[in-house]
């Protein structure tokens, strides 16, 4: 791999989970499972585990849940050592409930006055905490928090494009946030926030839904009896348009059939090429999603697809569109069967996968 740093800004969280199965009610007095997670720190783990430099950046307070945090990612090769660490604020919790068969799979935020939310966007150094990286990761779920998180943000796409940065945005809109401007509705708050970030930025990951509820972008009925590949690369090519300095929008498709079983893939589309590429395919080229019918953890499977796209384009293997995801498309049905947010994947698994079609074989 080529010289390649990338950064990450955004929060880390505390998440709180009932064992297996339950719901909260059923678990609770009693004990609830905890790791951390956050959609950017979901990637660096990932990124670290693969094999790629990368740091993290947030905001966290100085107490006792924080020191372990920074151990477990400095464990797992994270550079952690540009953090802001404040006297002021608390640290994000996200409660996650599993679904099973009919039963969807349910978060709750409480993250509200938490550091990241507090701090204004004049505390950050962006140009110290960006020095020696080439890259650049932002989410809509930081922007979403508060005015303060938003305004970092786009202090730091700025920041990071004056310096030539290549900077990769997913779009990851949560309509539990966005709720810090009461004179906007959720859905006009995120778009009028993100058309001042994306501008700037020249990777943008988003599903088929973010699409439509933040820019209103939907296959129209005339083409959705076309082939996949035609559909996902027509609505990949609308929001590449919208922001002119856009390489590459890529799009996790994802199907589900019930909170324990889904079809994964994934469309990664070249803008100076004009051209799509769906993954996974068959031998004969036609798009062939991964089944995975008795998920450990769906939560981060987003984030490893992300991470999985950013290891693929920087690698010297992996760069070409076609190859990049097929690699971010398998390195994130991998981590459906990783329990917690990170993905724990490592590259032998993940060509494991490419090369045999993930039959699941004893490795003697």
């Amino acid at each position: 791999m080529k010289e390649f740093c990338i950064a990450a800004f955004g929060e880390i969280m505390l998440r709180l989970s009932p064992p297996g199965k339950k719901r909260f009610i059923q678990s609770l007095p009693g004990q609830l499972d905890a790791c951390f997670g956050g959609a950017e720190a979901n990637v660096c783990a990932s990124l670290s585990i693969l094999g790629a430099k990368n740091r993290m950046l947030s905001v966290l307070p100085k107490n006792p849940v924080t020191k372990p945090l920074l151990v477990q990612l400095r464990g797992l090769g994270c550079d952690v050592e540009h953090m802001l660490l404040t006297d002021s604020g608390r640290f994000g919790i996200y409660y996650a409930e599993h679904g099973s068969m009919q039963r969807g799979s349910n978060v709750f935020y409480d993250r509200d006055g938490s550091a990241i939310a507090e701090t204004p966007a004049e505390a950050y150094d962006f140009d110290s905490m960006l020095s020696g990286c080439t890259h650049l990761l932002v989410s809509g779920i930081t922007p979403g928090i508060s005015r303060n998180a938003f305004e970092a943000v786009l202090k730091l796409v700025r920041t990071a494009a004056e310096r030539n940065l290549f900077i990769y945005c997913d779009l990851n809109f949560r309509s539990k946030l966005w709720r810090w401007d009461p004179s906007c509705t959720v859905r006009e708050l995120a778009e009028k926030c993100m058309r001042k970030i994306l501008p700037h930025v020249d990777c943008m990951i988003g599903s088929v839904s973010e699409m439509k509820d933040m820019f209103g972008l939907v296959i129209p009925d005339s083409m959705k009896s076309a082939d996949p590949l035609t559909r996902y690369s027509y609505l990949a090519a609308q929001l590449g348009h919208l922001f002119p300095k856009t390489r590459y929008v890529a799009i996790p498709l994802r199907d589900s059939f019930s909170a324990d079983r889904i079809s994964w893939g994934g469309l990664l589309y070249d803008m100076k090429a004009g051209k799509g590429y769906l993954a996974p395919v068959s031998r004969d080229g036609v798009f062939t999603p991964y089944s995975i019918d008795q998920i450990v953890d769906v939560f981060g499977g987003g984030d490893a697809f992300t991470a999985g796209l950013i290891y693929a384009l920087q690698s010297e293997d992996w760069k070409e569109p076609e190859k990049a995801i097929g690699f971010a498309a398998a390195a994130s049905c991998l981590k459906h069967t990783n329990a917690g947010d990170f993905n724990f994947t490592e590259l032998e698994e993940v060509l494991g996968l490419l090369e045999d079609g993930g039959q699941g074989n004893i490795k003697r």
